[in-house]
């Protein structure tokens, strides 16, 4: 399959980050794209990222080699149809949607198998739109596909190597599979998320003091309740079967949890704790997975002016390179009020003695 030209149907988040990563390592390839915002195309047209702003979904994207939707899901399955009238059976068609089967059954249903692969990047954002899309969002990233039943051989291969040359990390799974580990692992998550939210708005006081301290776990944990409701809603509406599958055991856990936590059971929860802390654990961190580690430690600073900079400078004098160093705004177990972050293991270690000589409180992850 040789790519020369590209076409995007939405240029979002997530769609304008893989132009700009299709820019970036295949500079020669032709991009073409098609949003309803003719301000935020334009914009895409001035900065390098589209070759072609197309008025609609028309004739003019025959001539792609591939086509990503990168429309919310719903939307997607009827630029289809369209598509279905004056495509070439050459041009191999793709999306970005967090959810599968709906995408996968109406491609069935016109007949698209042939030319249909599913994709699903596993990178985003809970800021949205072309404004905060960068080449590099994919990268070290999950890239979920799944192909389309009636692929032409090697297709799947080429597509899946096309997106292993952005920098993304491709796996291939059934769509039936992607949606219930997507339901358990991102879906239902979301849903938490926003109803731990919801708890602490129904809940707090008219001073509202718990919004005032809510901050390091709960913040955390919460982070991603900032995402679009018009593309979580369609989500739901898409992966409803799976997330209620996940839900109803999450329910059945939180009701032993509550049992337990009413006959006072300290056994119960001390082990509800330690199994959880062993899974959690278990679980690959970027040092034994595809990405890349983060060499980062937290350190206790008194509040006065030049605290940043006295620290640099010792870091400097000892020969060693910050990565990036930030201010945590809360001080809550190991989040200390700054965060140092290094370039390799070396100068991580050698940072935490140096700091420590000159009498530093570092806390380590």
């Amino acid at each position: 399959m040789k790519i020369e030209s590209v076409g995007f149907i939405g240029l979002g988040l997530i769609g304008g980050s893989i132009a700009k990563a299709i820019k970036m390592y295949h500079p020669q390839i032709r991009i073409m794209a098609y949003m309803r915002s003719r301000d935020t195309l334009e914009k895409a047209v001035r900065e390098g990222d589209v070759d072609l702003a197309c008025q609609a979904v028309d004739q003019e994207f025959a001539s792609c080699d591939l086509i990503y939707l990168c429309a919310p899901v719903a939307t997607n399955a009827r630029y289809l149809e369209k598509l279905k009238t004056f495509l070439p059976k050459t041009c191999l068609l793709t999306d970005v949607g967090s959810t599968k089967t709906d995408i996968h059954e109406k491609v069935k249903a016109l007949g698209l198998t042939g030319q249909f692969i599913g994709g699903h990047p596993m990178a985003g954002s809970e800021k949205t739109g072309y404004e905060n899309a960068k080449p590099h969002l994919i990268e070290n990233a999950y890239y979920i596909i799944t192909p389309g039943e009636d692929l032409p051989a090697g297709i799947a291969e080429e597509f899946t190597a096309f997106t292993a040359s952005l920098k993304a990390i491709p796996l291939v799974l059934d769509y039936r599979q992607h949606d219930f580990i997507t339901g358990c692992v991102s879906h239902l998550p979301h849903l938490i998320a926003s109803s731990l939210v919801e708890l602490v708005k129904d809940l707090d006081s008219p001073q509202e003091l718990m919004k005032q301290i809510a901050a390091g776990g709960f913040k955390d944990i919460t982070r991603i309740a900032s995402s679009s409701p018009e593309m979580w809603e369609q989500i739901c509406m898409t992966n409803s079967s799976n997330i209620l599958k996940a839900l109803e055991h999450y329910q059945g856990q939180l009701e032993t949890l509550r049992q337990e936590l009413i006959q006072k059971d300290s056994a119960k929860i001390h082990d509800f704790f330690a199994a959880a802390r062993e899974y959690r654990n278990s679980i690959p961190d970027a040092s034994s997975g595809p990405l890349k580690k983060v060499y980062a430690f937290y350190c206790d600073m008194v509040d006065e002016a030049g605290g940043i900079a006295t620290l640099a400078t010792i870091l400097a004098s000892g020969g060693i390179s910050l990565r990036n160093i930030g201010i945590v705004h809360n001080r809550e177990f190991e989040e200390a009020v700054l965060r140092v972050e290094l370039y390799d293991e070396e100068a991580y270690h050698k940072a935490v003695a140096l700091l420590r000589k000159y009498r530093y409180t570092i806390y380590e992850r």
